[in-house]
């Protein structure tokens, strides 16, 4: 494989490997949500602006500046009984270039009854030849609700760089009231330019995002079809099972971002960060 280490140099990169983890929870008292417990280890922190109202925001910091291949970061978070947070990052993540082992990225999101947790980070940006695989777990109690985002952008358009080989796993599941309501796996390996050029992937696009409402249902559905004729690029919205779900296409990142930043905004689940609109 081009570029690969030799056995030396792998275990000098191995050693080398950024790790970070933040676990926190949050209750409601009072009415208003606020932090009880937080751990943080290695590159990954949190910081929770000032209040917006009875919610809480919060904002993760990669302080190793990017992911490369081997690193691994995992993010616990619990909102508990009728507290409601919003956490986004205080920037675009970039997966960078890797020699050989994915980097690692564990997400586990926890709503309790009554509860609502907004999960809209920033854009994730894949240098080309990077290697990352994430999951995402979600476990939502009866009667809470989530709103959760996510924009991946296949190479760099400022610097005419686009990712024409690389590994992008991205593993979602979600329950409610421990049962399994929403499952998927997005797989692209080695030559993904050209699958990305195929009309049932991304029809020559080079962002693609997913936006989740639980619980959503048609009049979500109708209220965010309202905005379809001012949308840059390609959004096809559904709900069933309990949540509505839009997909977002296009051939620049601005377009995806822009177009989500309308869907979340008309979703009216939480407002977006301060930081979205700067």
């Amino acid at each position: 494989m081009r570029g690969q280490l030799t056995a030396s140099q792998s275990e000098v990169f191995a050693a080398n490997r950024a790790a970070g983890g933040v676990a926190f929870d949050i209750q409601s008292i009072d009415g208003k949500s606020r932090l009880r417990n937080l751990h943080e280890h290695g590159s990954l922190r949190v910081r929770f602006p000032s209040p917006e109202g009875e919610g809480l925001s919060a904002m993760l910091v990669n302080t190793a500046g990017g992911v490369a291949g081997g690193d691994r970061f995992d993010i616990d978070v619990t909102a508990g009984a009728n507290s409601r947070i919003t956490l986004t990052t205080a920037s675009a993540e970039k997966i960078y270039r890797s020699h050989g082992p994915d980097a690692a990225i564990n997400v586990k999101l926890r709503v309790g009854d009554g509860a609502c947790l907004a999960w809209v980070p920033q854009e994730t940006i894949l240098f080309n030849h990077a290697r990352v695989s994430r999951t995402i777990d979600i476990e939502l109690d009866d009667h809470a609700t989530l709103l959760l985002s996510e924009i991946v952008v296949f190479g760099r358009a400022a610097m005419q760089e686009t990712m024409s080989e690389g590994s992008y796993t991205d593993r979602w599941r979600m329950h409610r009231g421990g049962k399994l309501i929403f499952a998927e796996t997005v797989r692209l390996r080695e030559d993904i330019a050209p699958k990305l050029r195929k009309s049932a992937i991304a029809k020559g696009g080079v962002a693609v995002g997913t936006a989740l409402i639980a619980p959503g249902n048609e009049a979500v559905v109708e209220r965010i079809r309202t905005l379809q004729d001012s949308f840059s690029g390609e959004v096809g919205i559904s709900c069933w099972n309990g949540f509505a779900m839009a997909r977002f296409c296009a051939q620049d990142a601005a377009a995806v971002r822009a177009d989500m930043m309308a869907v979340l905004m008309q979703a009216g689940i939480a407002p977006l960060p301060r930081i979205w609109l700067q």
